[in-house]
């Protein structure tokens, strides 16, 4: 698909949507934010709002920027940890609205310097949403509008990632193990769609571990394998082994056992890598 040029006015549509009420700050995240998009990744911009969000007001906004009527959801439209927001098209350009509660994600931060963090059930996360997520989003992204710098407040707190959150994913590598345990019952039971639902999740808790050792902000499941593998102390060909590991579970007894085997040896290198 050829990329549409040139890109939306991101600074003004800020500005507008700052204009909002109930809306504190808006923010461009995901890839873009990163620098790790392609030509045809959509614009997430995040909206933190506090209190009464002017969801009639947003619809208003959005469908004078598409030319046509945008459905806009009210907070919580997309489930408990997503929240809410809309799709548009704006320009030619996929720019997607994705709510965040500012007190929330206050209230999250404050959950991760004392170590604490959640995991919640959300559509579209099948590793589920660990809320620490919502720090992350914060330290990575490019505040675009801020009037009075409140997220730029916590921004600069989440830069230092917090060394009890750090202790307590690299503790959660315990799960692996139980993971790994109850995969040999997929094994025996010739279900290699239980043994690969139990194999992924120990992956991606691993992932996890792996970016808190190297204090680094991991946000969802997109690309945490190849994310990991990037990290200094990810262990030797981490990423081929972890994806060798889902792409191929097995159907026979021997071959699911197989799988579970390597994947065993992989955890216990991600052990002495997060020097657990």
């Amino acid at each position: 698909m050829r990329t549409p040029d040139p890109a939306p006015d991101l600074a003004g549509i800020a500005d507008r949507l700052a204009a909002v009420p109930g809306v504190v700050a808006v923010v461009l995240g995901g890839s873009r934010a990163r620098g790790t998009h392609r030509p045809d990744s959509d614009i997430d911009l995040g909206l933190y709002y506090r209190g009464d969000l002017d969801v009639g007001e947003l619809r208003t906004l959005a469908a004078k920027l598409t030319g046509q009527d945008t459905e806009v959801t009210e907070p919580g439209g997309w489930g408990p940890w997503v929240d809410g927001g809309g799709w548009l098209t704006v320009d030619g350009w996929r720019v997607d609205w994705i709510y965040r509660d500012l007190d929330r994600v206050r209230r999250i931060w404050d959950d991760c310097q004392a170590g604490r963090y959640e995991i919640g059930f959300q559509v579209g996360h099948p590793l589920g949403f660990y809320s620490h997520a919502y720090a992350g989003e914060v330290a990575l992204c490019q505040v675009l509008a801020d009037p009075g710098g409140e997220l730029a407040a916590v921004r600069e707190e989440t830069k230092h990632y917090p060394p009890a959150l750090r202790e307590a994913l690299i503790g959660g590598l315990w799960e692996c193990d139980f993971a790994l345990t109850t995969a040999r019952y997929g094994a025996a039971g010739r279900d290699p769609a239980y043994a690969a639902a139990t194999l992924f999740r120990a992956i991606g808790v691993a992932c996890h571990a792996l970016h808190a050792a190297d204090e680094t902000w991991l946000i969802n499941e997109k690309g945490m394998i190849a994310s990991a593998d990037r990290l200094p102390s990810a262990p030797d060909g981490f990423g081929d082994r972890a994806r060798a590991l889902l792409a191929a579970v097995g159907e026979t007894p021997e071959q699911i056992g197989h799988t579970i085997d390597a994947a065993t040896h992989l955890i216990t290198d991600v052990r002495t890598a997060c020097g657990t």
